[in-house]
Parts: structure tokens; sequence; C-alpha cells
């Protein structure tokens, strides 16, 4: 299974919205609750306290 498929089975843990694939394919955006949540070696890793805010991450 890819990250694209991955994405229709995911949510976001915080408000079970509906998660974004970033191009680079390392983050998925929840643009509900603002957060970027990391994808390290092919696993996404959906904790709210490793989420990054989208202000962070759009300085990155």
């Amino acid at each position: 299974m890819d990250l694209r498929e991955l994405l229709t089975l995911l949510a976001c843990p915080k408000c079970k919205g509906d998660l974004d694939l970033t191009a680079d394919e390392k983050f998925y955006i929840c643009k509900s609750c603002s957060l970027a949540y990391p994808i390290e070696d092919g696993i996404p890793v959906m904790l709210i306290d490793r989420a990054i805010s989208l202000e962070k991450f759009s300085n990155r």
C-alpha cells in the first residue's frame, strides 16, 4: 500500500478530519487543525504531540 492509498484510511487524530499529503510525501496535513504530521521511514506518526503547527511548518 502506498502513501496515497493510506491517505484514504487515515484521519486527523485531533479532529478526525481529512488529511492531505505534501508534494514531497514527508507530511500529512490537517487544514482544519493547522497541523502537519510527519512521515518517518514511510510510517505516519499520527501523534498530536509530535505534530508541527502549519505556521512553523511553512517556515521550514
